[in-house]
């Protein structure tokens, strides 16, 4: 169904949602899970993307899961979705629970390294790079700045 949107036209629809999404979790505070993924080139650089909603700030990929999903599944669905990459060496480095829009997060961060060239889908991601550490770019959202502190913790 998405596909049948023009890019910019689903764009839009992605900053509403995102709106509505926000709000509804601030009134409602539903429970919810999502993956942070760590994805790492051959030369040790970590990726981060902007997307088309929000802030318009560098992130981390990743995305929501499903009730039942793995957070394995979950994030090699999203880099395929987002990004269209594979992933290997996949492990869960983390899970912290937190709060994002007023609600209850649990958000389980994993680490691979990419496979195939990065082919950001234009409509939920619309920029993606790799950046040597301490070479962040800004603005880099405050949620990825605090995610990225706890790996490289675990990392050393």
């Amino acid at each position: 169904m998405e596909r049948l949107l023009p890019r910019a036209l689903h764009r839009l629809a992605l900053r509403i949602a995102h709106r509505v999404r926000h709000r509804y979790r601030l009134l409602f505070r539903p429970a919810i899970a999502g993956v942070s993924v760590f994805v790492g080139d051959r030369a040790g650089r970590l990726l981060l993307v902007r997307h088309s909603y929000g802030s318009g700030a560098w992130s981390l990929p990743g995305g929501g899961m499903s009730h039942d999903e793995d957070p394995l599944d979950a994030a090699r669905r999203e880099m395929a979705e987002e990004l269209g990459i594979d992933l290997v060496n996949v492990r869960l480095t983390e899970k912290l629970e937190e709060t994002v829009s007023g609600a209850p997060h649990t958000a389980y961060l994993v680490a691979a390294q990419a496979a195939g060239k990065l082919r950001p889908d234009g409509r939920e991601v619309i920029a993606a790079r790799f950046f040597g550490s301490g070479e962040w770019p800004e603005p880099l959202s405050p949620l990825a700045r605090k995610r990225i502190a706890v790996w490289q913790r675990d990392v050393r």
